[in-house]
């Protein structure tokens, strides 16, 4: 594992112990998926190849949806992608009257991240590459930085609202160009959604309209062709906790939401967005429940219903819908030594056979849901680590406990070796899925 910076190895281990994604380090501690990850590498591809793709990622809560999700926006990031992405809440949706669709679309702004700024509020970045692109090019072509500018956003003012969104880059241009930074915060303030009337965005930047709740669709593919047009290979958006949806109270509200997710779905297969894609995090029954769920409108259950032949044990990832399979134990018995390796330097502190009794007293605890949704299991053994680095000759064979501990007494062994070898096999298969998917500098 390469050495760990002390800012990176504490937010890691700050994250894991609330039960939370760490933002930066998930390659030094991802296990498994290794299929899952490859269907991501391809939708990458093709959305750099100028297709769009959408993903619902199904989990119950705490089996890794926001990790999964959190690695795919890593991997758009050193494949030139720009990334986009939030968490829906009460006042934050994809369709609203009272400004919580515009809010949903500034919170996806304000994480704008590109790979030089991975950790949001990357916009200026793409505004500054795309007017030092141009400068480039004018100076190339013995023509003037505003004719280029022109020429450039051509394209996007085909698009719905794209004339005022191409007039906010100009102004943006001119704001650099004059060195007026009030124009250029007031270009910014547009772009993020951050003006809350008309009249507001007319007096600073003379055009009529604003990012609201019924433009925000077409905003997110108008940021999709200016990302392209400034040099990156596409977007990707993510939008998790998509069960917010699943909880509004209003049948209406959430029948309009799920009216645009089916707009976004069209778009998509087919082909109308371009340089874009959508990963949306969700629970079973955001999904398949009939009465609340995507599956109580119709056309989204048609769409996003599984393979009928996808049956004993036979998968298929090609669709929508990707379903988080469990941990096996190997992955988890993986997990744990990734873990153990970023919160302490001596492995011998903490050995193979206490990684193997803590899973066993978790199996005993909580059964076999642990597998399913590791969130806990995990705090548990960050939790376990942390006691043993503060209390020095604390055992951890006193922490969890003689029931769970019989190797230690020179019982059979032959489990732990049986799972260690497991282990192994299962870290060098992902290691090698990782290497086909050219993610090598993810280490699985």
């Amino acid at each position: 594992m390469a050495r760990l910076r002390p800012r990176e190895r504490d937010g890691i281990v700050q994250a894991l112990r609330a039960g939370v994604v760490p933002k930066l380090g998930l390659e030094h501690i991802q296990v498994g998926r290794a299929d899952e990850i490859g269907e991501m590498v391809k939708d990458i591809d093709r959305i750099a190849d100028g297709g769009s793709t959408i993903r619902f990622v199904i989990g119950e809560y705490g089996s890794g949806k926001t990790f999964f999700m959190n690695l795919a926006r890593l991997i758009a990031l050193e494949k030139g992608l720009v990334t986009m992405f939030a968490d829906l809440a009460p006042d934050r949706r994809l369709h609203a009257s009272g400004g919580q669709a515009r809010a949903l679309y500034a919170e996806l702004a304000r994480n704008l991240s590109t790979r030089t700024k991975p950790d949001g509020g990357g916009l200026p970045n793409i505004l500054e590459r795309f007017v030092g692109k141009a400068q480039q090019d004018a100076t190339a072509s013995d023509r003037s930085v505003d004719e280029v500018i022109a020429d450039r956003l051509g394209d996007l003012e085909e698009l719905t609202g794209g004339y005022d969104f191409a007039q906010v880059i100009r102004q943006y241009w001119q704001g650099f160009n004059t060195g007026d930074d009030q124009l250029r915060s007031s270009a910014l303030r547009w772009l993020r959604g951050e003006f809350s009337t008309k009249t507001d965005a007319r007096t600073a930047l003379g055009v009529r309209t604003i990012v609201d709740d019924a433009s925000v669709y077409d905003h997110l593919k108008l940021m999709a062709a200016f990302c392209v047009a400034a040099g990156y290979n596409g977007l990707l958006i993510g939008m998790d906790e998509m069960v917010n949806l699943f909880k509004l109270s209003s049948a209406q509200a959430r029948k309009s939401n799920y009216e645009q997710i089916l707009r976004i779905l069209n778009d998509v297969l087919q082909g109308s967005a371009s340089n874009m894609g959508f990963l949306k995090g969700g629970t079973p029954e955001f999904l398949m429940d009939t009465r609340r769920g995507l599956f109580s409108y119709e056309a989204l259950q048609s769409r996003l219903a599984q393979n009928t032949f996808a049956q004993g044990g036979l998968v298929d990832m090609s669709g929508p819908v990707i379903r988080l399979a469990n941990l096996t134990p190997e992955d988890m018995f993986v997990l744990l030594q990734n873990i153990r390796a970023v919160m302490q330097d001596d492995d011998d502190a903490l050995p193979d056979k206490a990684l193997t009794s803590f899973m066993d007293h978790c199996s005993k605890r909580i059964g076999e849901s642990y597998f399913r949704t590791p969130r806990n299991t995990v705090t548990a053994f960050v939790n376990m680590i942390a006691i043993l680095q503060q209390n020095p000759g604390t055992q951890w064979s006193d922490l969890i406990g003689r029931t769970e501990i019989a190797v230690d007494h020179g019982d059979d062994m032959s489990d732990i070796d049986e799972l260690v070898a497991g282990a192994s096999g299962a870290k060098q298969a992902s290691q090698l899925a990782a290497d086909d998917n050219g993610l090598s500098t993810f280490k699985l």
